[in-house]
């Protein structure tokens, strides 16, 4: 589906693996399929792809459709706002026609890539994590595009698409991002020690400490001293990190188990949405 490898950028077959899972996701949908709900407000199973188009129509360098002139509800930060006309175009498109716009323009960003020389990935730019290498940059479109794989699959009930590269992507960014929700959205006093213990083939364990009004990852002897220990599975994890899902209800359905300081965990769950 997408041009043959020409480089030795993993980030560039990352991607294909996750755009590849996404096509088959979407194969061979029926029209009612297309119309599903999904996670992200507002968005149906075509919005979820018609999203990713719009993305990478953008990265090849095409003039964005005119900005709406009324935002729906669910539009609510300025990136949505870049988001929605490329989405709104698309909604009265039959799905199987988007499908083949997606492979079309991610086979064209593919093969652009394929081009670019190493030194190239090694540029520093902007993404929404700030100014980054190009490769860290492609890293972000490889954890957007699975998480809306996931959107899409979950909706559908077609599961598939885990525990690869695009997975992993992802709560590496949910891991990463810890110290600030703990630090930044919660700042329990210094001491305090909040443990993830993220269970899953890609789970992870992940302590915050806080020190000096500072969060910092620690490892080691005296992680054990927890002054709060949410348990919970990968998929819950990222779920959350992405606000895909209320951390109320992941907690009241057995998703989440707090343990030690159980105010503090709940301040925790309500603030880890981080991408919401």
């Amino acid at each position: 589906m997408y041009a043959r490898k020409s480089n030795y950028e993993p980030c560039v077959d990352r991607l294909v693996e996750v755009w590849t899972s996404l096509a088959s996701a979407c194969d061979r949908l029926g029209p009612a399929q297309w119309e599903l709900p999904t996670d992200c407000p507002g968005w149906t199973v075509r919005d979820q792809v018609a999203h990713l188009i719009g993305v990478e129509r953008m990265l090849l360098g095409e003039t964005p459709p005119a900005p709406l002139a009324t935002l729906p509800d669910h539009v609510r930060n300025p990136f949505a706002e870049l988001n929605e006309p490329w989405v709104e175009v698309r909604r009265r498109v039959p799905g199987n026609e988007v499908l083949a716009e997606f492979i079309s323009v991610t086979g064209r960003r593919i093969h652009e890539l394929r081009t670019f020389p190493p030194e190239r990935f090694d540029v520093l730019g902007w993404s929404p994590e700030g100014q980054v290498p190009y490769r860290d940059f492609v890293a972000s479109r490889i954890l957007d595009s699975w998480a809306h794989e996931q959107d899409v699959r979950r909706a559908l009930g077609r599961p598939g698409g885990r525990n690869g590269v695009g997975e992993a992507t992802v709560l590496d960014r949910c891991e990463r991002t810890m110290p600030y929700v703990v630090g930044k959205r919660v700042a329990p006093p210094d001491g305090t020690v909040v443990r993830f213990q993220v269970t899953g083939v890609l789970g992870r364990k992940v302590a915050v400490l806080m020190d000096d009004g500072r969060a910092v990852v620690v490892q080691g002897p005296g992680t054990e001293q927890t002054t709060t220990c949410l348990t919970l599975d990968q998929d819950t994890f990222w779920r959350l990190g992405f606000g895909r899902v209320d951390g109320a209800r992941a907690l009241a359905v057995g998703q989440v188990r707090i343990d030690g300081d159980q105010a503090l965990g709940h301040r925790v769950l309500r603030s880890m949405a981080f991408m919401a």
